[in-house]
């Protein structure tokens, strides 16, 4: 049925601009802008894989408020399916993650809600089967569904499956748990320069690939304007930044996931996964938040194809 299934979280992002970085308590402080986004890791990477072409199935456990069926509304745009949001019984609302802009650097304030209470069961592994491949986003903010990751993984592995698995940041800074077993089973890893690090537990980026390339058959760093870095069966690829006038960064690192992964899935060459991420990345920053410059699909369409991407034909 799909190229991919998403099991993950969703909200949305309210993002206020031009506040300063320090910020005195008990005081009115006024922004100089504000959007309201489909935010978190998983329903970033589903919406706009789907944008790009791939058929998505999308499993998330939401509140039944309004912030939920809004985040759901926006995902539901992109075509991704999600006949199999479960939708929570115990009263808990959506999560929502406020961020606050200051150029280069934001403050990321975020409440869970529901998204730490998803586990297993509210799972359709059959309907998660019906692919060829399954990501997993945002690994530490699981924690209802962590200890049975493994399983899961394995269970999908056989079937068939291949797994990727962006970690994103631990807000504890552990990086412990289930991390270590579910790096055995994964097929493409996809961190940031920082995250690999604390991943592999090493000080410099070189240390770490060289640690996790003999776990894991690719390995794909987002370097954001250096670009990015491909590691795979002892090869390595790189791929130069696209130079565009990067009006916002949040999702940009989601949205390289679903250009790599939209071409690795159409079994392109690496190099041509990573290009494929930088432009997808490089596109997200030209409106408020991960999705809104691909909700604009005139705007992708043009960009795509201004910057050959590989899979736009």
């Amino acid at each position: 049925m799909f190229d991919i299934t998403i099991a993950g979280e969703i909200n949305l992002d309210l993002i206020l601009y031009g506040l300063p970085p320090e910020m005195p308590v008990e005081r009115e402080l006024l922004a100089a802008d504000f959007q309201m986004t489909l935010g978190s890791s998983s329903a970033i990477l589903a919406h706009n894989l789907a944008v790009l072409g791939a058929k998505v199935g999308f499993i998330t456990l939401v509140g039944e408020d309004e912030l939920g069926k809004a985040a759901l509304a926006r995902l539901g745009e992109s075509g991704a399916d999600l006949s199999r949001v479960v939708f929570a019984v115990n009263g808990k609302s959506t999560g929502v993650t406020v961020l606050l802009h200051h150029g280069k650097e934001r403050h990321i304030l975020t409440y869970p809600g529901t998204m730490s209470d998803m586990s297993k069961k509210d799972l359709d592994v059959a309907y998660l089967k019906s692919s060829r491949h399954f990501h997993l986003s945002s690994l530490f903010l699981h924690r209802s569904l962590a200890a049975d990751l493994p399983e899961l993984l394995r269970e999908l592995k056989s079937a068939g499956l291949t797994i990727s698995l962006d970690t994103n940041d631990d807000p504890e800074d552990r990086w412990g748990g289930v991390l270590e077993e579910l790096l055995d089973l994964v097929d493409v890893l996809l961190p940031n320069e920082t995250e690999i690090c604390r991943i592999a537990k090493r000080d410099s980026m070189e240390d770490a690939i060289t640690v996790l390339a003999r776990r894991i058959p690719c390995i794909a760093v987002k370097l954001g304007s250096r670009g990015a870095l491909v590691q795979a069966g002892g090869k390595r690829y790189t791929a130069a930044p696209v130079a565009v006038s990067a009006m916002d960064s949040i999702g940009a690192g989601d949205s390289f996931n679903a250009g790599f992964l939209s071409a690795w899935l159409r079994g392109l060459p690496l190099k041509d996964c990573a290009r494929a991420g930088n432009i997808a990345g490089a596109l997200s920053t030209w409106r408020p938040g991960g999705t809104e410059a691909f909700r604009d699909r005139e705007f992708t369409e043009q960009f795509l194809k201004q910057h050959n991407f590989p899979i736009a034909r």
